[in-house]
């Protein structure tokens, strides 16, 4: 129980007492007390007025008094200052507290809850290679699960491969016109490398071919179109024609956007594209082939990033396997009246009521929409599991389409369907601005990695201070260096929020960096070295070794904020929200470096006071190292 807790609990009985009315932890609130007052925790005595028809400073002074002399052992004194309650704990629960876990590698971790989670997360297409968003993406589910199983959670981290679609072919179609059989052995890259390249290459011959036909469109010529497209483009050709005539740049923009995607949709590559999606539901030996062979590059590449990173999975779904129980649904859901179907043989879902608008579940040609593959995965998943949670981490551009997919669980009455939860993120950005997949402008992710181990070894090497390094540990200091900086620079943003990567910035060793707290651990581990016999002969000590006596304002700082350890873990957990954790670790490293650059432990002032700093010392560097392991982050013994 946290020490927030022990006060909450012994204000509702003192003022239960003294007042002989019940009370809970909602009729107040607790604050730590603010630096410029004396005191540790404050009551806030305002909301309590009210129902005691006494001022703050009455309830403040009776209260106090109470606490102070039924709990002696925990409250030393207490002051009021207009209104607010400031209790100051006693040094003797904070040495008792740094006693029991001062090398408790499990301290905060809380028992099994019987509850069941899955985090999805990555989901990548396999037409293209994980870039900087997908590492977001993976740290923050990476790190979402980690968190929850130090709550009591068992977890299932999941993955859901987009291996199927009208953007799987387009890569299909670029290498079968233009690869002439490379393969990644022939050519020495990467396998979801290669098959990325020929996605970007779909798209530059789609942009030519559809430049052709906008070209033929601005001069009247239509020949290449007809029925309802032909139509549109009339349309739009009039509609244009108007708008030149009163300048309205922003319609005239927004037609010719609507002109550009009828030129796009109305190309021979996009033409044989689609008919290979056709073909592979059908299940064409040769494309099916083609499809399996590309696929396995892929998975081959994925794997390879995956170690890499420290990233696994517990279950992997494949689009390809659940989009046909989607359509089953789909039929039920038709059965049920829950959808409806136009003349045009598509199958819609009526969500207006609900605010939202229309929504297809099924093309007119019988193919499946990404909607119908995550209605059949969640039903499978809940099937396979009995989860009571399933979380998505899945950017917060697909926020319309997550709410989609709950409605429809919940309108065809799933047993699943109140457990979807969308942990929904901002897009990661670049300081030269947004990614463009399409255009093969994005940051790949095998790239970045490379480019951060390298900036290391660049910095660590100007430092000189890796003389004493064989080579093999130079290069595990690299990856764990350049590594943990990209990660933690990712998660010490709240997910919300779009954030700008700046790799300068991740790796800078004074500033709100993984660098910054490994090297705090590091020096910790240095000193604990230094130190080994005593701290050796401490564990060795089955006694509690005696540490009472007075607090140093930064010897209590330091106990104070790892008591605080498992409460940032109960945050971070609640929230799904790592950078909880980054902020804890940071805070309690700058503290940590204030602390030790204040007080001594080889020359102490008594052996209590360095049997004390000692066990800060350890506890510190345990929960340090807890805290960046839950974001996949190691820390080095040495720096």
């Amino acid at each position: 129980m946290s020490i927030v807790n022990i006060i909450q609990k012994n204000v509702t009985e003192s003022l239960s007492d003294l007042f002989n009315q019940p009370f809970s932890e909602k009729d107040f609130q607790i604050n730590q007390t603010k630096p410029e007052f004396e005191g540790d925790y404050t009551v806030v005595m305002f909301s309590l007025v009210k129902a005691l028809k006494l001022s703050p400073d009455a309830i403040g002074n009776q209260l106090g008094e109470k606490l102070t002399s039924s709990y002696p052992d925990l409250f030393t004194k207490f002051n009021i200052i207009k209104g607010f309650l400031n209790l100051t704990i006693s040094d003797v629960y904070w040495t008792t507290l740094l006693t029991k876990n001062y090398n408790n590698n499990c301290y905060g971790r809380k028992e099994m809850n019987g509850k069941k989670v899955m985090v999805e997360y990555s989901s990548p297409n396999t037409n293209k290679p994980l870039h900087l968003g997908h590492l977001r993406n993976i740290f923050l589910g990476w790190s979402v699960a980690e968190i929850l199983k130090v709550n009591g959670y068992e977890v299932i981290k999941s993955c859901m491969v987009n291996d199927r679609g009208i953007h799987i072919c387009k890569s299909m179609i670029a290498w079968r016109k233009f690869a002439n059989g490379a393969t990644p052995q022939s050519t020495g890259i990467k396998g979801d490398h290669l098959v990325g390249d020929y996605y970007v290459r779909f798209e530059n011959e789609l942009k030519a071919q559809s430049q052709i036909l906008v070209n033929k469109i601005k001069m009247a010529d239509l020949c290449d179109f007809s029925g309802a497209e032909l139509e549109k483009l009339d349309k739009l050709l009039i509609a244009l024609t108007k708008l030149d005539e009163i300048k309205d740049a922003e319609k005239i923009t927004k037609l010719h956007d609507e002109i550009r995607e009828v030129a796009r949709n109305n190309t021979q590559i996009m033409a044989e594209a689609k008919q290979m999606l056709l073909d592979w539901e059908e299940g064409k030996p040769e494309v099916i082939e083609l499809w399996k062979k590309m696929n396995s590059w892929v998975y081959d590449g994925f794997d390879t990033t995956y170690k890499r990173i420290g990233s696994d999975f517990d279950k992997i779904y494949y689009e390809s396997d659940t989009y046909l129980l989607g359509k089953d649904i789909v039929q039920q859901g038709l059965d049920n009246k829950v959808f409806f179907q136009k003349e045009d043989g598509s199958i819609w879902i009526d969500l207006t009521a609900e605010g939202l608008d229309e929504k297809i579940v099924q093309r007119k040609d019988g193919t499946s929409v990404y909607i119908t593959n995550d209605i059949g995965l969640a039903v499978q998943k809940y099937e396979q599991y009995k989860i009571d949670q399933s979380i998505y981490v899945i950017g917060n551009e697909q926020n319309y389409h997550m709410k989609v997919l709950q409605l429809i669980c919940k309108k065809m009455g799933m047993p699943n369907a109140d457990n979807i939860f969308h942990l929904s993120y901002g897009m990661v950005e670049l300081t030269t601005g947004k990614m463009k997949s399409r255009e093969g402008t994005v940051v790949d992710a095998d790239e970045l990695i490379d480019e951060m181990v390298a900036t290391t070894q660049k910095l660590t090497e100007e430092l000189g201070k890796v003389k004493d390094f064989s080579p093999a540990e130079l290069k595990d200091l690299y990856d764990i260096i350049g590594l943990g900086a990209m990660k933690f620079y990712l998660l010490r943003v709240e997910p919300k929020k779009t954030m700008v990567f700046n790799p300068e910035d991740s790796i800078d060793i004074h500033g709100f960096s993984a660098p910054f707290v490994q090297y705090t651990y590091a020096r910790i581990r240095s000193i604990l070295r230094k130190e080994a016999a005593n701290f050796e002969a401490l564990l060795a000590n089955t006694n509690e070794t005696e540490t009472t006596g007075n607090l140093l304002p930064l010897e209590k700082e330091m106990i104070v904020n790892l008591e605080q350890f498992p409460t940032a873990l109960e945050q971070a957990c609640a929230e799904f929200n790592p950078s909880v954790i980054t902020n804890y670790v940071f805070d309690l490293s700058k503290t940590f470096n204030s602390f030790y650059d204040q007080h001594s432990i080889a020359k102490a002032e008594s052996e209590t006071k360095k049997q004390l700093r000692l066990q800060i010392v350890g506890m510190t560097a345990n929960t340090i190292k807890s805290g960046m392991q839950l974001m996949g982050i190691m820390v080095p013994e040495r720096m």
